[in-house]
């Protein structure tokens, strides 16, 4: 992995409340629901979808469109390859 990548995903984790998505996600099989996250969180859905924008451009989260709803889940490959580069550094 690119030190720019690992400086995007670095920067993407930089926030509590992206934290605290991800840390939802692990205790459910990965996976969530933009309605979901906002009722972990005492934020607004656009402040959810920001957060979630964010994580998926740092490709740490996947996408997936299903019906008029957005499903979220954990890139593994993706987290893998940086904690393998963090240990590098």
């Amino acid at each position: 992995m690119e030190l720019k990548q690992v400086e995007k995903i670095s920067k993407a984790l930089s926030d509590v409340n992206r934290l605290k998505i991800l840390q939802y996600m692990q205790k459910n099989q990965g996976k969530v629901e933009c309605t979901h996250a906002c009722g972990l969180l005492s934020l607004a859905q656009p402040s959810i979808s920001h957060h979630i924008k964010k994580l998926v451009e740092a490709q740490l989260i996947n996408q997936h469109k299903i019906g008029r709803n957005y499903h979220y889940s954990l890139n593994h490959e993706v987290w893998d390859h940086y904690t393998q580069a963090l240990n590098s550094l």
